[in-house]
């Protein structure tokens, strides 16, 4: 079983910047694809950023430009580095890792972003 621990929520004014990270159980070299998913109040939980194996990212366009995903193999740990950060960013943010056919999610991390 794998275990995804998220870590760098907390409470920045608009304009400000956070790193998430998401720290895994095992090596990440196994996964096809880890990505960020944010849930507001509310709201369905949605896609907000992915990267493939390969090093291939892909973003929400209300993201683009803002928020920038990486991951260090060495350390099984993915990030999400985001800046200019707005209200409406805030949310509850979940690591994602699938292995097919499996998919794994970490417990979630808060984000709240003040005007």
């Amino acid at each position: 079983q794998v275990q995804l621990v998220e870590s760098g929520g907390g409470l920045v004014q608009a304009g400000g910047s956070l790193r998430l990270s998401c720290a895994a159980s095992r090596s990440i070299f196994s996964f096809n694809v880890m990505g960020w998913y944010r849930q507001a109040p509310g709201k369905q939980r949605e896609l907000v950023a992915y990267i493939t194996s390969s090093g291939a990212t892909n973003y929400a366009d209300s993201v683009k430009c803002r928020f920038t995903l990486s991951r260090d193999n060495a350390k099984n740990t993915a990030y999400l580095q985001m800046d200019s950060l707005k209200p409406e960013d805030t949310a509850v943010y979940y690591c994602n890792a699938k292995q097919i056919p499996s998919i794994y999610w970490g417990q979630g991390t808060q984000v709240t972003v003040s005007s």
